[in-house]
């Protein structure tokens, strides 16, 4: 029987002295060309720059549910994660969740270990990766489809 080989399938790990060696020649290349992992000890690291890593969430928008209530206003929520709002109009509300949710995603990433390990939470992690690497709240917005 042919024993197990620990760490990841990837063709190339570098080790983090190397990296170390040539910081400015490895952030040229995770950028310029592929994402790399690094490998310190018995630890790995991925290193990806925000265009892959935004190619890598693409999938990961948000569903709004909404509705009109008796006093004409509208309720919503995301279908992915409990994120709650009510505003004058379909437009205010979107405007109100994203900011809900950017809030939520500073929150998540402050309190990174309690959000992460709670089971309910962990799955909203690629989301909140999502959240974070856009330019404002008017990019986050565009990720909700109503």
């Amino acid at each position: 029987m042919v024993p197990k080989k620990e760490g990841v399938i990837m063709q190339e790990v570098i080790n983090a002295t190397d990296v170390r060696r040539d910081w400015g020649s490895f952030i040229d290349n995770v950028v310029r060309f592929k994402p790399s992992l690094v490998k310190r000890n018995r630890d790995y690291l991925a290193a990806i720059s925000l265009e892959h890593l935004e190619a890598v969430l693409t999938p990961y928008r948000f569903t709004l549910e909404y509705k009109k209530e008796v006093d004409g206003s509208i309720s919503g929520s995301l279908k992915e994660m409990d994120i709650l709002a009510n505003a004058a109009t379909l437009d205010a509300l979107k405007i109100e969740i994203a900011k809900e949710l950017v809030e939520y995603a500073q929150e998540y990433m402050d309190e990174f270990d309690k959000y992460y390990r709670a089971p309910n939470r962990k799955p909203h992690f690629p989301y909140i990766l999502r959240v974070l690497i856009q330019n404002n709240e008017d990019a986050v917005e565009g990720l909700l489809d109503a």
